[in-house]
Order: C-alpha cells, then sequence, then structure tokens
C-alpha cells in the first residue's frame, strides 16, 4: 500500500466525511450530475418505501387531490361561492391542489431526508445534497400519476386544449426549483433544531393560506398582491389556471416568482453546503 494510500486508510470516518464536506460550492451542483447513478438508486428507494405495504397503494397518489378538490368544490365553491376566474370549480381545485400537494409532500420529506439517514451519512460520505434532491424528485412519478385525472377533467367539462399547456412543463420546473431550495433548507436545519419536525406541518398548513390554493388572487387587494408575489407558489398556481383557462399568463407575478425561486434556490444550496460537513458530528 503506497503512502497516499495508507494515509487515506488510517483515517475514521468522521475526517472522511469532513474531507468530503469542505468542497467548494460551486461543484455541490456539479455533483447531482456526477452521482446521478446514486441519484436514481435513492429516488427509486424512495419510490418504493412510500408505497410498501400500502393496501391501495398508487391510489393514494390520486385520492389525496381528488377528495380534497371534492371538498374544496363543496365548501368553497358551492356554499361560500368564492370566483374562480371563469374555470369550473373541480379544474379550478384540483390544479392548485396538484403543485400544493406536491410541494407540501416532497417539503416535508425533503426536511427529514438527512435525519432519516443516519446510519447512511455516519458510515459513509457521498454528496449530502443527494438526499434532499431525491426527496423532491421522487413525488413527481405521483405528480405524473395525478396530472391525468386533471386531463381528464378538460374533457369532461369541455374545456379546450391550448398551445400554452405546453409551457406547463416550465412550471412544473419551477415549481420543483423551488421546493428543492426550501427543501434543503429545511433539511439542514432539521439536523440541528428537532423542533422543525413538529413545527413544519403547521408552517405548511399556514403556507397553503398563504397561497391561492383556495382562491383566486383577484380577491386579493391590488395593493397587497405584492405580496403573493414574494410566495412562489402563488405564480406557480395562479400561472397554471391561467394556461388552462386559456387566459394571460401573470407575467409580472410569474417574474417575480421566478427571481425569488432562484434566491431561494442559491440560498438552500449555501446553507445546506455550509452545514453538511457537521451532518456526521451532530446528527
Amino acid at each position: 500500500m503506497n503512502n497516499k494510500a495508507s494515509a487515506l486508510a488510517s483515517k475514521n470516518i468522521p475526517e472522511l466525511i469532513e474531507l468530503g464536506g469542505s468542497r467548494g460550492f460551486a461543484q455541490t451542483l456539479g455533483e447531482l450530475i456526477k452521482d446521478r447513478e446514486l441519484l436514481y438508486f435513492l429516488v427509486w428507494k424512495d419510490i418504493k418505501v412510500r408505497y410498501k405495504q400500502t393496501a391501495l397503494g398508487v391510489a393514494w397518489v390520486i385520492l389525496q387531490p381528488l377528495l380534497g378538490m371534492l371538498l374544496f368544490t363543496l365548501l368553497f365553491g358551492r356554499v361560500a361561492k368564492l370566483p374562480s376566474d371563469g374555470l369550473p370549480y373541480p379544474i379550478f381545485y384540483y390544479a392548485s391542489l396538484l403543485s400544493w400537494t406536491y410541494f407540501s409532500t416532497s417539503l416535508t420529506t425533503a426536511s427529514n431526508s438527512v435525519i432519516s439517514n443516519t446510519s447512511l451519512i455516519t458510515k459513509v460520505y457521498f454528496p449530502r445534497i443527494l438526499l434532499p434532491a431525491s426527496a423532491v424528485i421522487a413525488p413527481l412519478l405521483d405528480l405524473a400519476i395525478a396530472s391525468v385525472i386533471l386531463f381528464g377533467l378538460l374533457l369532461v367539462y369541455d374545456v379546450a386544449f391550448t398551445p400554452a399547456l405546453a409551457l406547463l412543463p416550465l412550471i412544473l420546473l419551477l415549481l420543483v426549483v423551488f421546493t428543492l431550495g426550501v427543501g434543503q433548507f429545511f433539511a439542514a436545519l432539521n439536523v440541528n433544531y428537532r423542533d422543525v419536525k413538529h413545527a413544519l406541518p403547521f408552517l405548511v398548513q399556514l403556507w397553503m393560506f398563504a397561497s391561492p390554493v383556495v382562491y383566486p388572487i383577484s380577491m386579493v387587494p391590488p395593493g397587497y398582491q405584492w405580496l403573493l408575489s414574494l410566495n412562489p407558489i402563488a405564480g406557480i398556481i395562479e400561472a397554471t389556471r391561467a394556461i388552462i383557462g386559456g387566459r394571460p399568463l401573470p407575467w409580472e407575478l410569474l417574474g417575480t416568482s421566478s427571481v425569488v425561486t432562484l434566491l431561494v434556490f442559491v440560498l438552500g444550496i449555501w446553507y445546506f453546503h455550509r452545514t453538511a460537513r457537521r451532518f456526521a458530528d451532530v446528527i
């Protein structure tokens, strides 16, 4: 064994983890591409664990937004008679619940992704960012399956399919980037402060009512709509509804949401990278 190999062999696991965690910020993004096979493995593991020993299996993917849509249609549509910007209530609510369900589920899973892999973190070095990334990518399969119901509703209610629907993948990309940015932040924060797992469900609940999930943004007074634009979920949901309903895109709202999304993503990576080197010591 040469001197370099001997030196590596003599290092204990925490030291190896420390070396790995000190990589530059720019390399953090590169690791997602370089270690894509490991990312694929983690995503596949998350998918299998999600439906292991469940009686209904993948049906839960459709039931959650579908039952939410039925409840919201009854309470906020038929009873409260909130406006729906010209869309049938089931489509109005189902479209928003698709984005919201993906975001809330992915955020919760990503925030627990590091502490739920304690044995892996303390035994071997790998790019830690893969954990929240896999937690955000795996639910995309659920989103794809549940989206079939949305297109079915468009046919049932005779809503025209327009070329603007081709923009939905770009809106989805914005949603994924924002979710990953927030997920990384809470994943790193959860390692040092276990209060996060108790506070996050309450925060997510408040976040839903701070987003136009059950109401259109047109109900918000114009003077306060700029506050909603700071919440990227608002821009994503409103843009999705506009595309489906054939209305002009809210470019100002979407532009602000895009800028905030990129800022959150960069800050999320920075904070996660900054704290990742200490995970094995405090987890």
